[in-house]
């Protein structure tokens, strides 16, 4: 496995191009919408043209090469990326408040992943109106996010081999339209000069909020680190060069042409279509679609990639995960897929043009971008680097990214609302989660095992008690291996006598490396009681009943454990015991006095928990083999008993 990893992530041709098809889809297609967005209905005027396209090469200059190419995918986690793989590298800072920058950043890249689709493909679908203008686009739109979402059950690898060639084209487009134009007017190179970015925001009547369409060049950066994992960071790096080059030269390109029409309106024109000859117009509206649908990728593969991760450090409702390849990374997680595309659709319906849909696509991306800022500083940190260079860094992106919040946020009547109910949906599951999760663990009542160890050897072999099981194994919550869950004895002594002849504890801890898989047994009593400690990354599905049997099979061959069977007709012919899993789940008892905002939580916390994967689903056990027993939680029993009295 690690050595698929790792030969998926060398940097080679086939490498690169896979790239371009998982990464670059969304940042690829800006140059549809960017320059449209800026000049908008008002006359054309050479001096904003010059000062934006000196404010789209800075941007994707300082905001995406120097912070997420350069910088932000060093800081990676044993070859992944993301807000919440960045969260993992500084929580040992051992500041609780992270968590809020970690739910924030990874609730608006959930949020974009929802815009972005729409945006991108009703742009180029938008295109057919140059032939048409009467065409009804929204049925197409609709059509091609469907067939988008229903690809994704194929994985990314194969998605990115189909994907990625047309991109390859899509950019060689981008460069030959931007360069017959630029060498129609090549002054439009000065536009490089950063003096005419910051003339623009400061002489420009809407300077600063102009800012909020510049801000959709980069697009995707955030999403560019989340598919770290995906394809690597050198392939990233190497092809971002490309990529940047065919972008600004493009830019540049529509730049000459809005020159050449100073004073006009451009009356709905998108300048990324006028640079075609008349004789191409329909070729080029052809790859721009296709280009569009494979813009959404990017976001999609990180949208999954962020809920596993969510789920393995329990941020998130457990749902069912699909590996449709034996790479690390590649996954595919139904709900959210289905999810995804329901809100695209109605996105799709509510906005109706492309338009109307930019004030609500940049918000989103600018917090997660902020909030990825906030966590890199104790990243920094923890490296050691010097404090002065530090603070440099982080002012330089502070001063970037404050002006774009700003000039977003003066959207957010115009549609920008949109993105923070979205955002904000998401939050709240996923602090529900977590706060549920918090008071669970405050009430959990735990154990000593060593106190019930002679007990549970006795029982073992009290022989008046019918059997239950030869192996009894339990899932535990609790750390510490020398304690467990009350709710665990309760069952094996108290709710009906469980004897067997081995009784078994296993925990699964979720580590901060992503493909960490390792395992950790203690005999508490030689071959009657024994504990297993799974040490998993929160990139490892947690197929318990798969690692459970290689963990016996490993203490069988080191002659630590003996499970043949003890009933004398079966041991004589050395045949193995039963095995028989149980899980303890959890529902809120009524004989509770939780203070109000718990109990709001906890109630709520069990109402999204219906329609989340069963613990035995989640951690990958069979049910012919297992037992689902229910004990309620009660916290702080509101029933005052001291008062009760016997009568006569």
């Amino acid at each position: 496995m690690a050595s698929t990893h790792s030969s998926h992530h060398k940097l080679t041709l086939g490498g690169l191009i896979v790239t371009l098809g998982i990464i670059y889809g969304d940042i690829g297609t800006s140059p549809l919408y960017v320059m449209k967005a800026i000049i908008g209905e008002a006359p054309v005027d050479a001096h904003l043209v010059r000062g934006a396209i000196s404010a789209i090469f800075w941007t994707l200059t300082l905001q995406t090469t120097f912070k997420y190419v350069w910088l932000i995918l060093r800081a990676d986690n044993k070859g992944e990326g993301g807000v919440f793989a960045l969260y993992t590298l500084v929580r040992r800072h051992k500041y609780k408040w992270l968590l809020v920058p970690a739910i924030i950043g990874g609730c608006a890249l959930l949020a974009d992943g929802i815009i972005a689709p729409p945006i991108s493909v009703s742009s180029a679908v938008e295109g057919l109106r140059i032939i048409n203008p009467n065409i009804n686009t929204i049925p197409i739109v609709i059509s091609i996010i469907v067939g988008l979402f229903a690809i994704q059950r194929f994985g990314t690898t194969w998605v990115g081999r189909f994907f990625g060639p047309l991109m390859l084209v899509w950019f060689f487009m981008l460069v030959v339209l931007g360069a017959l134009s630029l060498a129609a007017y090549p002054q439009i190179m000065e536009s490089l000069n950063p003096l005419y970015a910051m003339d623009l925001i400061r002489d420009h009547p809407s300077g600063i909020f102009i800012l909020s369409a510049v801000f959709l060049c980069t697009t995707g950066a955030e999403a560019l680190y989340s598919d770290l994992g995906h394809c690597g960071k050198q392939n990233i790096r190497v092809s971002w060069i490309f990529v940047k080059t065919m972008l600004v030269l493009n830019y540049m390109g529509q730049g000459a042409w809005l020159i050449s029409k100073q004073g006009q309106c451009l009356q709905g024109a998108n300048p990324f279509y006028e640079l075609m000859p008349q004789w191409f117009l329909i070729t080029g509206i052809c790859v721009s679609t296709l280009a569009a649908i494979i813009a959404s990728q990017a976001l999609i593969s990180g949208s999954f990639t962020l809920v596993n991760e969510a789920m393995r450090l329990n941020f998130w409702p457990k749902v069912k995960v699909k590996y449709p390849s034996d790479i690390k990374g590649q996954l595919y997680i139904p709900s959210i897929n289905w999810l995804l595309m329901a809100g695209c659709i109605a996105v799709v319906l509510y906005f109706r043009e492309s338009s109307n849909m930019e004030a609500a696509y940049g918000l989103a991306i600018i917090l997660g971008m902020i909030m990825d800022t906030i966590l890199l500083n104790f990243y920094l940190h923890l490296k050691r680097i010097k404090v002065f260079l530090i603070v440099s860094v982080i002012t330089l992106f502070c001063c970037v990214e404050f002006p774009f919040l700003y000039a977003n946020l003066s959207k957010f009547s115009h549609g920008g609302w949109i993105t923070l109910l979205i955002a904000g949906s998401l939050m709240l599951i996923m602090v529900i989660w977590v706060l549920a999760k918090k008071i669970g663990k405050r009430y959990l009542d735990e154990v000593n095992l060593n106190d019930y160890k002679q007990t549970l050897i006795e029982l073992s072999r009290d022989e008046s008690i019918p059997k239950y099981a030869s192996h009894l194994v339990y899932l535990t919550a609790v750390n510490q291996s020398g304690m467990i869950d009350q709710k665990i004895i309760h069952s094996i002594l108290q709710r009906r006598p469980k004897r067997a002849d081995i009784y078994w504890f296993v925990h699964v801890d979720v580590m901060d490396e992503p493909y960490r898989m390792e395992y950790q047994v203690t005999h508490i009593a030689d071959n009657d009681i024994i504990r297993i400690d799974f040490k998993l990354g929160f990139r490892v599905a947690p197929r318990i009943n798969l690692m459970y049997r290689k963990v016996v099979q490993d203490l069988i061959q080191n002659k630590e454990v003996d499970i043949t069977s003890k009933y004398d007709s079966l041991s004589k012919n050395n045949i193995s015991g039963d095995f028989k899993f149980i899980i303890i789940e959890k529902y809120l008892s009524f004989d509770n006095d939780l203070p109000f905002i718990q109990r709001i939580i906890m109630d709520l916390y069990y109402i999204i928990k219906k329609y989340s994967l069963s613990e035995a689903r989640a951690f990958g056990l069979e049910s012919s083999l297992l037992k689902v027993e229910k004990f309620p939680m009660i916290f702080n029993t509101s029933a005052d008993c001291k008062n009760l009295k016997r009568i006569h």
